[in-house]
């Protein structure tokens, strides 16, 4: 297989919007991040594979893998198309190079080129012409968005400080229909609140989302191929849309989203410029008794105004609104350590022990944590609890065969040879966990302070963590990195108070703090 392969979600989601979303090559190229060659190379291989859409139930990403890539001899000839009739046929409404191609097998059978060669060559012999193109916005096609570039002062009424608030700008394509808000950031939460509200606000969805390539939307900002952001990807996914950033330095890109937010500073803050808010909400609350004014004003020298073309043009066109609402979520990558657990701000998570090793994609929400593998979920959890481990007893290896290499017994062994210290130290991190291996750790932790210290260190450092009553790895590595563990300890009784505690590694006593 070659080694330039796309990922099976990103052949997923090209096949999604070819099909569902309806999309051009060329749009699905810049919404996924790849080449307008590797989008037709993969929808001519689903077709010619028989691959339908939606996909047949119980289809996952295995599956589709082994009916797009089977053992195939490619032609050794191929027939021209008459590029010529191809470039008149395109002007007719409705007639795409998908289409056009479609006929060209069909007369040509097995000496057609496939279909990114059909599309490459079409493009070679219309660059020698000498052809404009211009930009035209379809019904129902774009929303296009930006922020604007002045900010507005909200003033805390209790403490007087004054936080600046963001503007939020879309606008439709063929309407210019125009919709506004502030939030506190350009940060993802806040970006993805705003467009919930923005498509509720027009009461449907478009075929494309325009945004500029600020940090919320793109992850890598690039001419030809921009990477979206997970989760305005899913975002998009969930309202059955897609993401086509603007292009660096190409200002036509997104000339709408620069005249609306010119129009909004014109017509809305420079009007509240001399009021002065409390609170965000009352912000808001001014921005749309504006906006009305905005969307009604008519067209200079015509009768229409955004409000009137937008009911004849844009809302029929728009898609419905998802019946569910969305659900914000964040996308990161984890890998299992030998625990089989992941970490996720600072809690662990478990996942099926033979996925040790392996990257896996999770979804963080507000309320769970679900861990996927090539698409599929391999774990659920829910996200707050009291304990820093989340286990579940299915999770669990029967024996440790799964980990051969490290064990308790290994563990203390090693522990043994450095000295005693170490030893209860190790114990203790073994003893007290739900299972022994959320110990291990730990356990390796102390395995590569003694490489980075020696190993006499870390049995004075361990002695020290003991006699402190903070026998956890953390403490142990404070020690060594302040080098308490080359100090005298200090010569104290012990307190009565703490003969009546339980030991653990959580519990210090007073010495702790010399």
């Amino acid at each position: 297989m070659p080694a330039a392969r796309i990922s099976m979600r990103q052949i997923i989601e090209v096949l999604r919007l070819k099909y569902e979303a309806g999309l051009s090559h060329e749009r699905i190229a810049r919404a996924c991040g790849l080449s307008k060659g590797v989008v037709g190379k993969y929808v001519s291989l689903a077709t010619a594979q028989g691959i339908t859409w939606p996909l047949p139930e119980g289809t996952d990403e295995a599956r589709l893998e082994a009916q797009l890539f089977p053992a195939k001899t490619p032609p050794e000839r191929f027939a021209e198309p008459d590029y010529f009739q191809i470039h008149q046929e395109l002007k007719t409404k409705g007639v795409t190079l998908q289409l056009l191609w479609a006929e060209y097998v069909e007369r040509h059978g097995d000496k057609a080129r496939r279909y990114s060669q059909f599309c490459h060559h079409y493009r070679l012999w219309r660059g020698r012409q000498r052809r404009s193109m211009r930009q035209v916005h379809r019904a129902g096609e774009k929303i296009f968005i930006d922020y604007c570039g002045p900010t507005v002062p909200v003033v805390d009424r209790s403490t007087g400080e004054m936080r600046k608030a963001q503007v939020f700008v879309a606008v439709l394509g063929a309407s210019s229909y125009t919709f506004a808000e502030a939030t506190w950031s350009q940060s993802l939460p806040d970006w993805i609140a705003s467009h919930q509200r923005m498509l509720a606000f027009y009461g449907g969805v478009p075929e494309l989302l325009v945004p500029d390539n600020l940090k919320a939307a793109v992850t890598k900002a690039d001419r030809y191929t921009p990477q979206i952001n997970e989760t305005y990807a899913e975002l998009a996914a969930h309202y059955q849309t897609a993401v086509l950033p603007a292009r660096p330095y190409k200002p036509k890109d997104k000339a709408k989203a620069e005249a609306a937010v010119l129009l909004v500073e014109r017509w809305i803050l420079a009007r509240l410029r001399h009021r002065t808010f409390f609170s965000l909400a009352e912000l808001n609350s001014a921005i749309a008794d504006l906006l009305p004014a905005l969307n009604q004003r008519s067209f200079q020298g015509r009768s229409e105004s955004r409000q009137s073309l937008f009911e004849a043009l844009d809302r029929p066109a728009l898609k419905p609104l998802p019946a569910t609402p969305y659900v914000y979520a964040e996308w990161r990558k984890a890998r299992p350590g030998i625990d089989y657990h992941i970490e996720i701000d600072k809690r662990l998570y478990s996942v099926p022990h033979a996925l040790v090793g392996v990257k896996l994609d999770v979804r963080v929400t507000d309320t769970s944590v679900e861990v996927m593998h090539k698409g599929q979920r391999v774990a659920l959890h829910p996200r707050h609890g009291r304990s820093r481990f989340v286990t579940l007893t299915e999770h669990m290896p029967k024996s440790h065969q799964a980990h051969q290499n490290w064990s308790p017994g290994r563990f203390l062994n090693w522990a043994t040879d450095i000295g005693p210290g170490t030893l209860d130290v190790v114990q203790r991190q073994l003893k007290d966990r739900p299972h022994p291996e959320h110990g291990y750790r730990a356990c390796l932790g102390l395995l590569n302070l003694s490489r980075r210290y020696s190993r006499d260190r870390l049995e004075q450092a361990c002695s020290r963590a003991l006699a402190i009553n903070s026998a956890s790895y953390q403490s142990i590595s404070s020690i060594l990195k302040q080098g308490l563990d080359q100090l005298p300890l200090p010569l104290t009784e012990e307190e009565p108070e703490l003969a009546d505690l339980p030991l653990h590694t959580n519990v210090r006593g007073p010495r702790y703090y010399h």
